[in-house]
């Protein structure tokens, strides 16, 4: 089992950019290899105009490679990149529509804030009351107007990554391009800046795409997150699609926490775990076949210690895929409570489930405790079992 996310993504509160928008970036084809090793294997992505796009995967996925095929700083082996209606393909990094966010910032130290602000806009030949003003402009919108006359060392480091990405956007760029930009920094300051940079990029209407191993810096700022991993794109989706509908054993596993078993698929739509039957979508599995089924702990839900009693008298919308357990381990965690649970019906192995306080505290539930649980039958996933 592996640890990450266990709750689901709120809904999108921002209009999600039109399905049929025309694509702004297209990607195809992209290979990317250092001798014989592959970094990019066949990338095909497309990306509409207004967009956020998040990279998402483990370190070493090909992320941060095909971001920087995108802007020119690491060129592709082969295939082709079009912005705008405009092969980009072969353009050095000087010559293409970008404005880039490190990880690290690379601020000048030994300029003001101001003064990083105007470096790229000096460049273009802007008349110096031009600039000034649009240096003012963009102060005024990250809420660093009176930092003006620092410099760098000055400042926390969520002043310095809006310094940053103040002076990305200041030749207003067609895309905005963001590597791993909130890593850097304490939790409290990521969830605080991420939210600020959602709402600018939405003010901004700017097309951008993000660079990020964080799953749920991925869920709450993209409007659609392409998940990689060695080197190949697993999915593209948008954040509930993703979570809910996960398209490969390693995209359920990678967002968000996940209980695995190996299962046997049976007859009429079910499959086997353990010593038993549960009833699950079968589609695409023939009888017989080996699968690894998959459930989050969160799609768990508890019923208490004495929901058979009354099933009998039931109408058919009884839940299905009840199993008898016992408590052995609770976790704290704030907003619910990891309990690891074992079951007969399960064998040996151990089911961990995320119940919110108020179920914890209605329904007594305790270490040591029985409990039934039910395990919905559109939330248990299967996958082809992994070799």
């Amino acid at each position: 089992m592996r640890h990450a996310l266990s709750v689901e993504p709120a809904p999108p509160t921002r209009p999600q950019p039109a399905e049929t928008a025309p694509a702004y970036l297209d990607v195809s084809g992209l290979w990317k290899s250092y001798g014989d090793f592959v970094a990019l294997r066949d990338i095909s992505l497309s990306i509409r105009k207004g967009e956020f796009v998040c990279f998402l995967g483990p370190s070493g996925c090909g992320k941060t490679t095909l971001l920087r095929a995108i802007a020119g700083l690491d060129l592709q082996s082969r295939g082709a990149i079009v912005q705008g209606g405009r092969d980009i393909s072969t353009l050095p990094a000087a010559r293409r529509d970008y404005g880039i966010v490190f990880q690290s910032y690379a601020l000048f130290p030994n300029l003001t804030i101001e003064q990083n602000i105007a470096f790229g806009l000096e460049n273009t030949g802007r008349p110096r009351a031009e600039i000034a003003a649009r240096v003012a402009e963009l102060l005024d919108l990250v809420g660093l107007a009176a930092q003006a006359k620092k410099y760098p060392a000055q400042l926390s480091g969520g002043q310095q990554q809006r310094i940053a990405l103040a002076r990305a956007i200041a030749i207003s760029p067609g895309l905005l391009l963001l590597d791993e930009p909130l890593s850097a920094l304490d939790a409290k300051v990521r969830v605080h800046l991420r939210h600020e940079i959602k709402a600018l990029q939405r003010k901004l209407g700017v097309t951008t795409i993000m660079v990020t191993h964080d799953q749920e810096e991925a869920l709450a700022m993209a409007d659609r997150i392409v998940v990689m991993n060695h080197g190949v794109i697993e999915q593209v989706g948008t954040p509930t699609e993703i979570y809910r509908h996960p398209k490969t054993l390693f995209v359920a596993d990678f967002i968000g926490e996940t209980n695995q078993f190996p299962a046997r698929v049976t007859e009429g739509g079910a499959v086997e775990i353990g010593h038993s039957a549960f009833l699950c979508q079968t589609d695409g599995f023939a009888a017989g076949a080996t699968a690894t089924a998959v459930v989050r702990p969160v799609d768990i839900i508890p019923h208490g210690a004495d929901l058979h009693a009354g099933m009998a008298a039931e109408k058919p919308t009884t839940p299905q895929n009840v199993i008898d357990a016992q408590v052995v381990e609770m976790e704290f965690l704030g907003m619910f409570w990891r309990t690891r649970l074992t079951a007969p019906r399960f064998g040996d192995r151990v089911l961990v489930a995320d119940f919110s306080v108020n179920a914890v505290r209605r329904l007594r539930i305790e270490i040591g405790g029985a409990i039934q649980v039910e395990i919905p039958q559109e939330r248990l996933l299967l996958f082809p079992r992994s070799a």
